[in-house]
């Protein structure tokens, strides 16, 4: 959760698994949109002698689609190489890595930058170099230096880094799927009545771990269509987003030693758009499967989203607590609401001043408007917040996705398109009860946004 080991077997594959999809207008540089995909999730600090990394043998891809159709109109393709300066050496570093040319530094990697559009490739840049991993304070001592020497910007407009990062994502993740357990929502009282009592204060299961971001910032143009091909200036703003890793068909295991070999067309093994859909939302049967298709094709899991069941489930683990839920429920209704928010985007009209609908097309994309500015005191509740700047506008670094899902299943987007329902007070309380003061590596307030990754000297604490 939000997308970490979500399906079985891209669980056993970290290397090309997508935890984390952002995308928003980046909010110190309000021309550009700021696209952030992160894979290789639940790295612990103290990761040596063998420090995680990007798969050579993995294609890595953020797609935009911006006509409506689920398929990608513009891809950003990151492609890895890795290089050992001393072979006979077993350590990641023989000393201080100052700079990224450091002859202290054994194990780099670097990677090729290609835009894909209208059927043709261009190569942005080539040998872009990653930082290294943050090992300590004595062999990565000035990392914050190290991150700015492996951020580029590009002779076409973009902005890119691909490195380790902190993950941002925060969850209660043993309290959730502990039975639907919700340690703080349980302590209320609702309707004079005090629901659960739920033992301890909820704990951020992806805190002090780290992921590896690939991170593009992108101008305006270079993502949106002219507004002509609409016919219409609302969706010409709205651009849909995901990622997507993939490997070579076959590989081949070499012997005695050898290095593997790896042939044949590319073939997706995971992708990920809107957080949670695959986690809570496809069925542990066709979880492998949704990982393997495009959205274009995401009609047949259109049902799940319709009759979700968590949504069930919330009714029978807090008896009392959800009737009106219970009884909407019982009613078999599809869930219009929640196939705008995951599937569609949100028509004009629900939401005042509000839309960010592509169309008919039912695909799991997250969906940006694009004319919509940075707020400058971003609600974490983004549109349920009343901020329109937020999640499931794109999705921001401390948007808590988690208690909007949350909420919207528990019925309080309702109403936006059936008058009549009344949601339940606890479905605006619904939370684990994590925000992004949860995490312990601060935000940054410019590219790439998620914080410095946690190293393995100090992490866990000597207290600890």
């Amino acid at each position: 959760m939000s997308s970490h080991r979500e399906a079985p077997e891209i669980a056993k594959d970290p290397v090309a698994d997508s935890s984390d999809l952002y995308a928003f207008v980046s909010p110190d540089k309000r021309d550009t949109v700021t696209l952030i995909a992160n894979y290789v999730p639940l790295q612990l600090p103290s990761g040596g002698p063998n420090f995680f990394e990007f798969g050579d043998d993995v294609r890595y891809e953020i797609h935009i689609d911006n006509d409506g159709d689920g398929r990608p109109d513009v891809t950003y393709r990151f492609e890895f190489t890795t290089e050992i300066t001393n072979p006979n050496s077993f350590l990641y570093n023989t000393g201080p890595i100052d700079s990224l040319d450091s002859r202290n530094w054994n194990r780099r990697q670097f990677y090729s930058l290609t835009r894909v559009a209208d059927g043709r490739e261009h190569r942005l840049a080539h040998k872009l170099q990653c930082p290294p991993c943050n090992v300590g304070p004595l062999s990565t001592p000035k990392y914050a230096d190290l991150v700015r020497q492996a951020t580029y910007s590009l002779s076409t407009g973009e902005r890119v880094f691909a490195g380790q990062r902190a993950d941002g994502f925060f969850v209660d993740l043993g309290a959730i799927f502990d039975l639907g357990t919700l340690r703080p929502f349980q302590q209320l009282h609702v309707a004079g009545k005090k629901i659960f009592k739920a033992e301890g204060e909820p704990v951020n299961a992806t805190d002090r771990m780290n992921v590896h971001s690939i991170a593009v910032q992108v101008p305006m143009e270079r993502v949106r269509r002219r507004a002509s091909r609409y016919g219409a200036g609302d969706r010409a703003s709205v651009i849909g987003v995901w990622t997507s890793a993939s490997r070579r068909q076959v590989r081949v295991l070499g012997d005695r030693g050898a290095a593997d070999t790896s042939t044949g067309p590319f073939t997706q093994v995971s992708r990920l758009g809107n957080p949670l859909f695959n986690e809570v939302v496809v069925p542990m049967s066709k979880k492998d499967l949704w990982n393997s298709l495009p959205p274009s094709e995401d009609k047949r899991f259109a049902p799940f989203v319709e009759q979700p069941e968590l949504a069930a489930l919330l009714p029978a683990l807090y008896p009392d607590v959800f009737p009106n839920l219970d009884k909407l429920n019982k009613t078999k209704k599809a869930r219009a609401d929640l196939v705008a928010i995951l599937l569609t985007g949100v028509p004009a009209g629900l939401i005042d001043g509000f839309t960010n609908t592509t169309g008919d097309v039912q695909a799991d994309m997250l969906r940006l408007n694009t004319a919509i500015p940075p707020t400058r005191r971003p609600d974490r509740f983004g549109v349920l917040g009343g901020d329109l700047a937020g999640f499931p506008n794109g999705r921001r670094v401390g948007d808590d996705v988690v208690s909007i899902a949350l909420r919207a299943i528990a019925g309080v987007t309702v109403p936006l398109v059936d008058k009549t329902f009344r949601p339940d007070a606890a479905a605006a309380a619904v939370t684990p009860g994590l925000s992004a003061a949860d995490v312990t590596a601060p935000f940054l307030g410019n590219f790439p946004y998620l914080g410095t990754p946690y190293d393995g000297f100090n992490n866990p604490s000597a207290a600890s």
